[in-house]
Formats: structure tokens, C-alpha cells, sequence
């Protein structure tokens, strides 16, 4: 974990996600009822107002002396009492605005038009009210005289509605929020159970085993359970090849480390310069012979971690402008061995490969070439294409390897043709380990005319292609 990263609960934050939302939207959904609540409470008592404006209206007359005068129906008032604590209050215009009855200090609703009834909120005597004006007129017979009537009440008995309306639909909503979140809790609980399942199966695992999970998970957690499967047999192909590094590494080395100490302890007992020198030779020999060892072990273990890996990044490799540079670099050791080395290729052939391995794989097949040959014999390095593919052949002319023993020398640790000749037997299963991993086969046979040996990689076309030809 990197350092301020804080472990946090998967459960915890799905909630957190399906919840906050949730209670976002019931927010939302409570400001737009309340926004309702009021609505339809004025839309009731706007309708009440109206009618009681109205019951009043229609008792406004012109007396005999041409003035307006009305008769009060109460029970047009008292169709707003029915809450006990709203109070009521009427105001009756005449022309030009002239205050004929009720409560003269009452607002009034300006500018009406003819036959008109509008409604707005104001205060009186510092309380909320809700105002209701209507404008008609009265016939005398020949004239009609305007007037208009103002009623009004105290606004508690609609907040009280509004406040009631909103609280049975918060009740409704937090009923429903409170079932989606148990609702959440046991489906998110139950859909984390595969998880608990799989962290136990692996928690039960012996640390040494690395095969495959096999517990059954979710199609959103297979990727992750795949890859730890894959990272698993990484792991398992590692740890594999470390084992056999470190046994073929013990193994090989027993040998030359107890040639080391005998002659170490035959030089501290030498009675003469020469046998001290002898021994000193013997175990010197010794350590290069343990050098070469662990150099071919490195490159086998370097091998088989690239084979586990499956090199998915391959580069366009000129094969033989590199096998014509390696072929070069042994030319003065094949002469101080009194052998023939020679570079054979008419093309420019290049391949997918990794330069590093199939650099070590040439040097390889030259120097068994060169070590197993013998004074006097001939070696060919050849670089050609046929049918597409790229071949690259080592051919000497030594005593070669009995037709008996060319499949048996393909093992590790197994050694042919002379056995008096230092070596691991690693060379030959080096090589094919590493055509392997480029899609590639060994093949050996005997040379020309039965003599010597040929060692021939081949690469399929597939993995290779074709440079331009050599001036």
C-alpha cells in the first residue's frame, strides 16, 4: 500500500454512492412537493375566496338615492371560518374608489379591470394575508354603477395544509429511502459474498501452492481472478526455475569446487615448485571449468525466464549481419585450434527475435563447434532461406556424433562426442530452448559425406522476413 492510501470499505462506499444520490433526488422531490403543497393549497382557498367575493357581490344594489348599498350575507363569511384561528376581513368599493364598507384600512387590489377578479398576497396588521378582489357593477335600470368587493383572510389555515401535505409526503419519502437503503445493504452484503469466498479459498491456500484459482466469482471480478491466476503461474515458473537453477548450479559445481580443494591441498603439500605449479593448473583449470558452468546455468535460467514470459516485444533482428559479426570474433581462437572458421551467406535474412538470446545461441553452436572439432577439421557458419524460412547452420568437418546419440545429446547435462573435453552439456539444450522461443526447430544430423556435424535452427516464415541482398 503507498504511503496515504487509506484502506476503505467497498460496502461502505457503493452506499455511499446509491444513498447520496438517493437522498439528493428525495431533496429535490420534497422542495417540488412543497412548491405543490402550496400551489394547490392557495388553488382551495383561492376557490373559497372567490366564492364568498362573489355571495357578497351579488347583494350590492343601488338605493333610491342612487348610492350603492349591500346587505352582508354572513354566511358567505362564514365559509372561510371553518379553521377557528384565520380571521376574515371584507372591504366594499364603489366608483372612483370610494370605501363604502367593512375595513377601511384593508389593501386593495389596483388597476381591475371590468368583470374582473384577480388574487395576490399582502399583510394586514402585520399578518400574512390572501386577497380576493372582484369587480362588477349594479344596474339601476338605466346606468350600472362599479364597485368593487375585497375579501380577505389570514394565511395560517393553508400553511397549516401546505405543512401537512409536505410532511405526508417527506414521511412517504424517507419510508422509501429508508427501504432502499436496507434493500441496499442486503444486495450489495449478498453480491460481496463471492468476494468473502474467494479471500477465504485463498487465505486457506498453502503458500506453496500456486495452481489456479478456481473459485467461482462474478464476470466483473474474472478479469481480476484471471490475472492473478496468470501472475500466479509467473510466479510458479519462476520459483520452478529458480529450484532447478539452484540444484543444476549445486550439481555442476560439486565437481570442480572438490578439484579445487584436492589440488589446493596437493599444492600445500608439494615437495617442489613443480608440483605446486601442476596442482595450481589443475585448479585453475578447475575454476574455468566452473566459470563456463555458471555462465551457461545464468544464460539457461535467463532462457527460461524469457520462455515464461513469452518475449511479447520482439524486435526485427538482420540475422546475418549478426551471425557474420559473432562468426568474426571466434576467428583467432578457431586459428590458434588450427580450425578452418568460415562465413557463408547471400542474403540479407532478418527475423523477430531478441538480439541478446539469438546472439548467445550462435556463440553456442561456434564454440562446440570449435571445442569438439579438432585440429585440422573445418567449420562453416550459413546463413540461407528455404521455403520461406531462415535457416541458420554451424557444419564442421570433426568426428561428429553417432547417429545413436544426436537425439540423446538434446538433454541437459548430457555431453556427446568426446568426453574428455571440458563442458557442461548445456550448449546443445541452450540452443533449442531458445530457437524455441522464437518459433524455430533444431535439427541435427551428420555433415557432408558423413563426416562432422550439422546443427541447422530453422524459423518459420511466419517470424521472419527478407532484407536486401548484400553488395
Amino acid at each position: 500500500m503507498m504511503a496515504g492510501d487509506r484502506p476503505y470499505s467497498l460496502r461502505g462506499r457503493l452506499l455511499l454512492w446509491l444513498l447520496v444520490p438517493l437522498v439528493g433526488i428525495g431533496l429535490i422531490a420534497l422542495a417540488d412537493t412543497y412548491r405543490e403543497a402550496v400551489d394547490t393549497a392557495n388553488a382551495v382557498s383561492d376557490r373559497v375566496l372567490a366564492g364568498s367575493a362573489l355571495a357578497i357581490a351579488e347583494r350590492v344594489v343601488v338605493g333610491e338615492g342612487g348610492a350603492l348599498e349591500v346587505d352582508i350575507p354572513y354566511v358567505a363569511l362564514e365559509m372561510l371560518t371553518s379553521a377557528a384561528q384565520d380571521r376574515v376581513f371584507y372591504r366594499i368599493d364603489g366608483p372612483n374608489g370610494a370605501f363604502i364598507t367593512g375595513y377601511q384600512t384593508l389593501p386593495v387590489i389596483q388597476q381591475l379591470g371590468r368583470e374582473e377578479s384577480r388574487y395576490a398576497d399582502a399583510s394586514f396588521r402585520g399578518e400574512p394575508i390572501r386577497l380576493a378582489s372582484l369587480s362588477r357593477a349594479a344596474s339601476t335600470g338605466a346606468n350600472s354603477v362599479p364597485f368593487v368587493v375585497t375579501i380577505a383572510e389570514t394565511t395560517i389555515a393553508r400553511t397549516q395544509l401546505a405543512q401537512t401535505i409536505l410532511l405526508r409526503s417527506a414521511l412517504r419519502l424517507a419510508i422509501l429511502i429508508g427501504s432502499a437503503v436496507a434493500i441496499a445493504w442486503l444486495a450489495v452484503t449478498y453480491s460481496l459474498r463471492p468476494l468473502y469466498r474467494l479471500r477465504d479459498a485463498i487465505a486457506e491456500r498453502n503458500p506453496d501452492d500456486l495452481h489456479p484459482i478456481e473459485q467461482s466469482v462474478p464476470r466483473e471480478v474474472r478479469g481480476l481472478v484471471d490475472t492473478v491466476n496468470s501472475f500466479m503461474g509467473r510466479l510458479s515458473s519462476t520459483l520452478g526455475a529458480m529450484r532447478h537453477f539452484t540444484g543444476n548450479a549445486s550439481h555442476q559445481l560439486r565437481t570442480p569446487l572438490t578439484i579445487i580443494r584436492t589440488q589446493l591441498a596437493l599444492s600445500a603439500r608439494a615437495r617442489s615448485l613443480d608440483e605446486a605449479r601442476s596442482a595450481a593448473k589443475v585448479g585453475d583449470d578447475a575454476v574455468a571449468h566452473a566459470e563456463r558452468v555458471i555462465a551457461q546455468l545464468l544464460l539457461l535460467a535467463k532462457v527460461d525466464e524469457a520462455a515464461s514470459d513469452r518475449l511479447k516485444n520482439l524486435d526485427t533482428v538482420n540475422l546475418t549481419e549478426l551471425a557474420s559479426a559473432l562468426t568474426a570474433e571466434f576467428v583467432t581462437r578457431a586459428h590458434t585450434s588450427g580450425i578452418d572458421l568460415g562465413f557463408e551467406a547471400e542474403t540479407a535474412l532478418s527475423m523477430l527475435g531478441e538480439p541478446m538470446l539469438l546472439g548467445e545461441m550462435i556463440r553456442n553452436l561456434i564454440e562446440n563447434a570449435l571445442t569438439y572439432a579438432g585440429s585440422g577439421a573445418e567449420a562453416t557458419v550459413r546463413v540461407s532461406a528455404s521455403g520461406g524460412d531462415v535457416l541458420l547452420e554451424i557444419e564442421d568437418t570433426g568426428p561428429g556424433i553417432p547417429k545413436a546419440e544426436l537425439e540423446h545429446v538434446r538433454r541437459r547435462f548430457v555431453r556427446g562426442r568426446a568426453g574428455e573435453k571440458p563442458g557442461a552439456g548445456l550448449g546443445l539444450p541452450i540452443v533449442e530452448e531458445i530457437a524455441a522461443l522464437f518459433g524455430g526447430r533444431l535439427e541435427l544430423t551428420t555433415g557432408v559425406d558423413g563426416r562432422g556435424l550439422l546443427v541447422r535452427a530453422s524459423f518459420p516464415a511466419s517470424a521472419a522476413g527478407s532484407g536486401a541482398k548484400e553488395g
